[in-house]
């Protein structure tokens, strides 16, 4: 039977419950165990697909096209294993749900409640990936904090599960936090004696706490908590900040939470953990022989969780390059023809990022003007690619108005334009062109090189694409459409026979890169910028 592990967070939001549910599932994973983690939010969009940036971080893409929370690509990174729609559910999609059914009559004209049905189908959904027999554990994630009033129905969902799962099948992780006073210069407990307080109310006893902390919890912290939480003292484990997210499965493994976990669930220590590779990656990550400047010219600069799985995926591939890859955000908004060699200077590689709409988007032209004629290693990402081909085509090509349809409906050369599927849609939730597609490489051509091998499968969420009318024009230019789409044609990869790094995708490589698999395209372009660095 598969074993269901919750994870619910007190006190404050961002203590990282996300990076903790990661780090178990890492350490089980690392015993032999088949493990997912999911994530329950307590907002009413049916998805995060139509949130702005600014109030989500960014929007990551699963292999089935699903638009979820940033967590789950934290899973992806840690497990190395494709997360999917099942793996993130909101208020939104279990109203949405249930709804629907009441419109079909599902109820039999009972009247429709927060108890039971809304909390039928919350449970409904904790198994549905249990239930496939593909995992021996399942981890949960309810998102927000204990005591909000939108989580609510989700704690309760827990509670019922727990009583119906029986003892031994399901656990309660807590996070919470146990601040630091420096006047009275002490932790102080109370923060999570009322969090766990709160969580009890609700009917929930935590079996295992886990206190974020900037110092470490001593003997007697940890017996007081353990007292006043009713939970054993090995079941309070000290969460204490650290360096690198990559640190934190160590961290937990020094604190046995895995050992922890698998006796309160009655399962067998299989092995001991091989995380033999992830201490190379973290020796590698923490031991680098250079260093490179990378600028990410991007429009939700503010904000770096809104470029969450690029930062990553230059952690990954910087370490892989021995190399410490030193990010420096450049707003779009504030390049222009005047100022863009001073915000550019000094920089060995620059990256376009993806995004939408007109904002920034002539900073994100001048970035790409400058390293183009400068020899700069480049790589631009989805709207980044989408630049690039229109810079080519004003200052190449000499189409001087050349422009995506996106930002000029009018444009006379549309060197971008909307893709047919899209162009009667006017819902804007879940109607992009999202998830995995097949991708054929020239022969002969960097991007084949790159990857080492001619048929892949990347990552979409875009509606515009290269306008293929203009194809010809580009290739006898010296702009080569080196990755093809095998079922529509559709241009899925640019990149300039004389340059020494300059390469466009209209894919999301960043968010198939891992810990154990870095991309191939981040990894190559870190490399390029180190051998840039090397010359100047």
């Amino acid at each position: 039977m598969t074993k269901y592990i919750f994870v619910t967070g007190g006190v404050t939001s961002s203590l990282g419950k996300g990076i903790i549910s990661a780090s178990l599932a890492k350490l089980l994973q690392s015993r032999g165990y088949r493990v997912t983690i999911q994530k329950f939010d307590p907002y009413i969009n049916i998805d995060p697909g139509t949130l702005n940036p600014y109030e989500h971080g960014e929007c990551y893409v699963t292999e089935d096209g699903a638009e979820t929370d940033l967590d789950l690509g934290h899973y992806e990174r840690f497990l190395n294993t494709p997360t999917s729609q099942s793996n993130n559910i909101t208020t939104g999609r279990i109203y949405q749900n249930v709804i629907n059914r009441e419109r079909e009559g599902a109820f039999l004209g009972k009247t429709v409640q927060v108890v039971p049905h809304i909390t039928d189908e919350i449970k409904r959904n904790f198994k549905i990936l249990g239930e496939s027999g593909n995992y021996d554990i399942v981890i949960t994630e309810i998102g927000g904090t204990v005591g909000d009033i939108e989580s609510l129905p989700f704690v309760e969902a827990v509670r019922q599960f727990r009583w119906e799962a029986g003892s031994g099948n399901s656990l309660v992780i807590h996070l919470t936090l146990v601040p630091f006073l420096a006047a009275a210069g002490e932790l102080k407990t109370k923060p999570t004696q009322h969090s766990v307080k709160m969580l009890l109310e609700y009917g929930i006893q935590p079996d295992i706490l886990v206190c974020r902390t900037e110092h470490h919890l001593n003997a007697d912290l940890r017996k007081k908590i353990a007292l006043f939480c009713n939970v054993n003292i090995n079941a309070v484990i000290e969460s204490i900040d650290a360096s690198s997210i990559y640190d934190v499965p160590l961290l937990m493994l020094k604190e046995q939470l895995d050992k922890t976990v698998l006796t309160k669930l009655k399962l067998p220590n299989k092995n001991e953990p091989d995380l033999e590779s992830w201490k190379d990656f973290l020796g590698r990550l923490k031991n680098p022989t250079a260093e490179v400047r990378i600028g990410v010219v991007g429009k939700y600069v503010e904000l770096p969780d809104a470029y969450k799985s690029i930062s990553e995926a230059f952690v990954h591939a910087g370490a892989k390059n021995e190399c410490k890859v030193k990010v420096e955000y450049i707003h779009s908004e504030q390049l222009t023809v005047e100022n863009a060699v001073d915000k550019l200077r000094g920089l060995h590689g620059v990256l376009v990022a993806p995004g939408f709409g007109q904002r920034g988007f002539e900073g994100k032209i001048e970035a790409i003007r400058y390293v183009r004629e400068n020899n700069i290693p480049f790589f631009g990402i989805c709207l980044g690619m989408q630049c690039s081909v229109v810079e080519f085509g004003r200052n190449v090509l000499k189409l001087d108005a050349a422009n995506s349809v996106e930002m000029d409906g009018h444009t006379t050369y549309p060197v971008i334009s909307m893709m047919e599927d899209q162009k009667n849609i006017t819902n804007k939730g879940g109607t992009m062109r999202l998830g995995a597609y097949p991708c054929d490489l020239k022969k002969g051509s960097k991007a084949a090189a790159i990857y080492g091998k001619q048929h892949i499968t990347e990552r979409h969420r875009h509606r515009y694409e290269f306008n293929n009318d203009y194809l010809k024009q580009y290739e006898e230019a010296g702009m080569i459409p080196s990755g093809i789409n095998p079922q529509n044609g559709l241009v899925e990869i640019v990149e300039l026979k004389n340059h020494p790094f300059f390469v466009g995708a209209q894919f999301h490589p960043e968010l198939k890169s891992t810990v154990a698999n870095p991309h191939p395209l981040f990894v190559n372009f870190v490399a390029a910028s180190l051998g840039y660095a090397r010359k100047n």
